[in-house]
């Protein structure tokens, strides 16, 4: 068997060991503590050992120096027993040592060792300690001797009070095999405190005329040690007078009553001095004594009176703490303690004991608090004066109050007006406030002002109520907010005042139209623009607030190019940006004069209009447009140069326009492909084409040109032209050659066809185009009519992409070409003049070689800014080759000399 326990070989091991230091009892007591199911198999045979116990019980006494030290084990049924648990691996034994209080650090408490039968090698292998918890280590394990020793000094009353008896437990932990083996230290208490009073002296008053038997409580002692070291007894000095009793409460403490036993004689002994002392039974023993002083109290028969029945006295307000008011006087025939009188207040009411003090003694009468006049006026108060033995008398003090200025007016607003129209009239009652002083006379006396600088004045109405009134027309956007200061004044020495402040704020009337930061608004566009986009925004201020202030934006109804102007610009109403409606073009537009409108929410509203221009910039999105030659799709027309013209001969004259502007107008003419480039050139500006050497009969009567206008935009657009030339001196040899020039029949037909089909197709789009146009337009002039009846600031809404149904022709405006011709056709040139012959030329926009002729009653070339329409080009000598089923068809335009010729040649195929 290993570590299970104490056997009896190893209790009996205890016969050579010492378990007890000296002045310690030590009882030592083994337990086997059983884990889980063994528990109960133990639980059964501790009965029965216990029974046998009287049997089997081995006593050892081992007596070593005059000291007991006592252990009891099991018989050997124990042994049987622990046997039978071998398996079991945790033993705990339990030891207890007794040791006196106040030992010094270090002192011997047990070989812990020796009483638990270990030797120091298990001490030291089983890394041996105290376990205290939390508590304080009162005592330390020595490993290399197996002794507990003190640790800390041990005071028995701080540790246990009053409690007996006084013990604290650890245990001490061994490991490989645990073992675990608590220790008790029960503490003595030593005599080491002396009963005390808590005073050291105790007084006591005793009247003459008290009886044989009377008793006096005495202060107790206080002894914290326990036991016979405790308070045990009173003992009183002897003494003719007084005896002493003690008596026991219920907790065991101990007190003592002063008994008198002869009738006390103030004349005789006025005073005794006793002595009283407490002991204990400790050894060795201990006392603490006390003084008892007491003074024997005269007999009174005769009360104190006052000299006065009643006391006057005066008193400033405010005045300070200790001023002196009156003194009051009592006597007492008495002598001794039965004639010292002492004064008080009697049936003082409220406060009044904090505003005054009467000195016991003296009877003067201090101030101890505030007066104030305000409060209370006059004070009436009893006085008494009582003697040792409780007689009294009872006089009256009268205090009257002198008020002084220290209350300044009190102002209070009893009604107050704010805000306050701006278009309020002068006069308006503002406020009206009441003024109160709490002082009396000149120091109520009460006049109220206002700062002399502000616009109101303040006029006095009923009794201490006052008027605050407009004196000026308010101008909310010069002063939006007034602060006024009210200032109150008493007529007092020093002259005391206050003051209130006021913040009155001016409400705003709409009396302020809406104002453009500038007096007219220029802004540039470029045409082509997206819908929609932002051109530029005009600002307006209100010098109003709030409602009256707020801004809104429209545009005026006015027209431009003969539509409204919300076609072309629509407004932002609540930011004055303004947007374009739809894409400008500028060779329609030019520039937009608008009207805006800036309106304010007030009631009614106001408003203010500002000019705005926008001008529209040019681009080049034109190409040039060839007015001559005219290119046909039916007839082939040719220029025809004899062969013996000279060189620099003016074959003909490309004429082309370009509707755009400036320098995206500017024309240039080259030759891009010729027959023969050698023979011909065309002049950079004019477009003139002019032989450049002599014609030979080499020459192929057939030239064609292919000449490039181009303008001087970015990017710069073109067209070009083809012109036919005729290289000959008669009309047969030009018709010969230019027969080739004739289509197929079958080419005709298809081509009759298509054109035919393509007219259907365009006719029907056309027709739905107009349809939804007019749809639309009939649509927002409902739209336009509803808003028109609206106060709201009416913004156009356009489609995206829309643009109007006007003329979108490219030509601006109208040219007018003359051509005129000499017989000497060499020297002939081109002039642009005015509107001279009803004969007019329209252009198809879509193709730059098309002309048509039409007569108009009216000639429209008298507006030069209206869109183009139409362009003339009136021929003085024009020589036409007409090929149709080879007819020549000759006309004469215009009367000329009898040296002009008129010649055209059409070549129809």
């Amino acid at each position: 068997m290993t570590h299970l326990g104490w056997s009896l070989t190893e209790a009996l091991s205890l016969r050579n060991s010492s378990c007890c230091s000296k002045g310690i009892s030590i009882k030592l007591r083994a337990y086997l503590i059983l884990p889980e199911l063994g528990f109960l198999l133990f639980f059964f045979v501790d009965i029965i050992v216990s029974f046998l116990e009287d049997t089997f019980l081995l006593k050892m006494a081992l007596r070593r120096n005059g000291l007991v030290c006592c252990c009891w084990c099991r018989s050997q049924i124990w042994v049987i027993f622990l046997h039978f648990v071998i398996f079991l691996n945790i033993a705990v034994c339990q030891i207890r040592y007794t040791i006196p209080e106040e030992m010094k650090k270090g002192s011997l408490i047990g070989n812990v060792a020796q009483d638990l039968g270990l030797d120091l090698k298990r001490l030291r292998s089983g890394r041996a300690r105290i376990l205290t918890g939390e508590s304080p280590q009162y005592a330390d394990l020595k490993t290399d001797k197996g002794i507990l020793v003190v640790n800390e000094r041990m005071d028995r009353e701080q540790l246990c009070g009053d409690v007996t008896p006084c013990s604290f437990s650890f245990e001490i932990i061994l490991e490989n095999p645990i073992e675990l083996h608590r220790v008790i230290i029960e503490i003595l208490d030593i005599n080491d405190h002396s009963p005390a009073f808590k005073n050291r002296n105790i007084n006591l008053e005793i009247s003459e005329s008290a009886i044989i038997g009377s008793r006096f409580n005495l202060e107790s002692a206080d002894d914290p040690d326990v036991g016979t070291n405790s308070l045990q007894n009173y003992m009183l000095n002897t003494n003719e007078h007084f005896i002493i009793k003690q008596h026991s409460n219920a907790d065991g403490s101990i007190f003592a009553e002063l008994i008198l036993q002869k009738a006390l004689d103030r004349e005789i002994n006025p005073r005794l001095s006793l002595k009283l002392i407490a002991v204990d039974d400790g050894t060795p023993q201990r006392s603490g004594t006390v003084n008892i002083e007491i003074t024997v109290l005269d007999i009174n028969d005769n009360a104190p009176v006052f000299n006065q029945s009643v006391y006057r006295a005066t008193v400033i307000e405010n005045a300070p703490i200790g001023t002196y008011m009156s003194t009051v006087n009592a006597s007492d025939a008495d002598t001794g303690s039965n004639g010292l009188v002492t004064y008080y207040f009697t049936n003082i009411k409220g406060g009044l004991g904090d505003l005054f003090h009467i000195d016991t003694i003296s009877g003067i009468l201090t101030v101890t608090g505030k007066i104030d006049f305000e409060k209370d006026k006059k004070y009436e108060i009893r006085v008494g004066a009582k003697d040792q033995g409780g007689l009294d008398d009872a006089s009256k003090v009268i205090i009257e109050v002198i008020d002084v200025n220290d209350n300044a007016p009190l102002i209070s607003v009893m009604s107050f007006s704010s805000p306050v129209s701006e278009d309020a009239p002068t006069g308006t009652t503002i406020a009206v406030i009441n003024v109160k002083d709490s002082d009396s006379e000149k120091n109520g006396q009460i006049s109220c002002s206002i700062d002399s600088f502000l616009p109101f004045k303040i006029q006095s109405s009923l009794t201490n109520y006052y008027n605050l009134l407009s004196d000026v027309v308010f101008d909310r956007e010069t002063t939006s907010e007034y602060n006024i200061t009210i200032t109150a004044t008493d007529s007092g020495s020093p002259p005391l005042s206050s003051g209130t402040t006021l913040r009155l704020v001016i409400s705003d009337v709409n009396d302020n139209a809406p104002i453009f930061t500038k007096k007219s608004y220029s802004a540039h566009v470029v045409e082509n623009n997206e819908p929609g986009v932002s051109i530029f925004t005009v600002s307006a201020r209100d010098a109003d607030w709030n409602q009256n202030a707020r801004v809104s934006y429209l545009l005026e109804d006015t027209q431009v190019s003969g539509s409204p102007a919300s076609t072309h610009v629509s407004i932002n109403s609540e930011t004055g940006v303004l947007y374009a409606a739809r894409s400008f073009d500028y060779e329609q537009i030019k520039a937009l004069q608008l009207v805006v409108k800036a309106q304010d929410g007030g009631s009614p509203p106001l408003s203010s209009n500002v000019s705005v221009k926008i001008l529209i910039q040019d681009q080049n999105d034109n190409a040039p447009q060839v007015l001559y030659p005219v290119q046909t799709g039916g007839s082939l027309v040719a220029e025809m140069v004899p062969r013996s013209v000279d060189v620099g001969y003016l074959v003909t004259k490309v004429v082309a326009v370009d509707v755009d502007s400036g320098q995206n107008a500017w024309l240039s003419y080259k030759l891009q492909k010729a027959t023969d480039r050698a023979l011909f050139e065309v002049g950079l500006q004019n477009g003139e084409i002019r032989t450049i050497r002599q014609v030979t009969d080499k020459d192929a009567v057939k030239q064609r040109l292919t000449v490039i206008v181009e303008d001087n935009g970015q990017p710069s657009r073109s067209a070009t032209v083809i012109v036919n030339v005729a290289v000959a001196d008669s009309f047969p040899e030009v018709l010969s050659e230019f027969t080739d020039f004739t289509h197929d029949k079958e080419y005709n037909d298809n081509l009759t066809f298509y054109l035919v089909l393509a007219l259907a197709v365009v006719s029907f789009l056309f027709i739905t185009c107009l349809v939804v146009i007019i749809s639309v337009k009939i649509y927002r002039w409902r739209q336009s009519r509803i808003l028109y009846h609206s106060s709201l600031p009416v913004i156009p809404y356009y489609p995206p992409r829309y643009s109007d149904t006007l003329g979108t022709g490219t030509l601006q405006h109208v040219y007018n070409y003359e051509v005129c011709r000499t017989t000497d056709s060499r020297k002939s040139d081109c002039k642009v003049g005015n509107a001279g012959s009803q004969n007019v030329l329209i252009m198809d926009p879509s193709s730059t070689g098309t002309m048509q002729r039409m007569q108009s009653e009216k000639s429209i070339l008298d507006e030069p800014d209206s869109p183009l329409e139409v362009s003339s080009i009136r021929c003085d000598c024009t020589l036409m080759l007409i090929c149709s089923s080879f007819n020549i068809l000759s006309t004469t335009e215009r009367e000329s000399s009898p040296k002009d010729e008129s010649r055209k040649v059409d070549l129809r195929l």
